[in-house]
């Protein structure tokens, strides 16, 4: 039987008093997208951190195409980071750099790629998500919300990852903007063959993109599925997530005027 691509096994992790993470256990296949919903503070960022490296868990294990990856060095961290894309809540473009070698950056500051040959991939990526040559020597200031989350997609595939995580894909966009987001991310991943992870409160997001889905909870992942089981799923908090519904268990923290 085929490894997953990304296992995560009782990872926890807390700030001071406070426990973010509480013993989480998570598969992503080869090929598949999955998508982490919950409200916030429910420990979907800090999951995606440390799957990423960025922050340390207390306990557990990540490991990635077997290999475990909690507690690597530096060295051994760059080189399987490699493997990864991903594509930030807001964009996080450079605003000092062109559009080109925003999409650039990482092929010529991380492999050393020749400036020149970095462009014609720039190009080639910003091309795959609907953007003409001529958009590469712009500006990210220049740009709509909507072209600069295509230009932040298009830097996620530049290196043709084997993993991309998307933070928040959707976020600050009208709905249509969104839809067109959330079929570029189906395109690319397919187009890759990428295993993908994506957080997210957008439902109709998490629909589109998702093969399966999983639901955080005060720091526990208290269910996944298949996407098309989700509105079936026997649990209150899913049922009252995904509909929106003010009622329920999952209580908002509201100030009485």
């Amino acid at each position: 039987m085929a490894l997953p691509k990304i296992s995560v096994r009782g990872v926890t992790k807390a700030f001071g008093a406070k426990q973010v993470l509480r013993g989480i256990d998570l598969d992503v296949e080869t090929g598949q997208s999955m998508v982490v919903i919950g409200g916030s503070g429910s420990g979907k960022s800090v999951l995606l951190k440390c799957i990423l490296g960025l922050i340390r868990p207390d306990s557990g294990s990540i490991k990635i195409d077997g290999e475990e990856t909690v507690g690597l060095s530096d060295r051994e961290r760059a080189r399987v980071m490699h493997k990864f894309g991903m594509l930030f809540q807001g964009g996080a473009l450079f605003d000092s750099l062109r559009v080109w070698e925003n999409v650039a950056f990482g092929p010529i500051q991380s492999d050393g790629m020749p400036a020149a040959e970095a462009h014609k991939v720039a190009i080639a990526k910003l091309g795959a998500v609907g953007l003409t040559p001529e958009i590469g020597d712009l500006h990210p200031a220049e740009l709509s919300g909507g072209m600069q989350k295509r230009v932040a997609l298009a830097r996620a595939i530049a290196r043709e990852p084997e993993i991309i995580f998307f933070d928040e894909p959707t976020t600050g966009l009208d709905p249509i903007m969104a839809d067109v987001i959330n079929d570029l991310i189906v395109k690319c991943v397919s187009d890759l063959g990428a295993t993908a992870i994506s957080i997210t409160h957008d439902m109709a997001s998490a629909r589109k993109i998702g093969h399966r889905i999983g639901m955080l909870y005060e720091g526990r992942l208290i269910w996944q599925g298949s996407t098309a089981e989700i509105d079936r799923s026997g649990n209150a908090h899913v049922d009252q997530f995904i509909h929106g519904r003010a009622e329920g268990p999952i209580k908002m923290q509201v100030r009485s005027l």
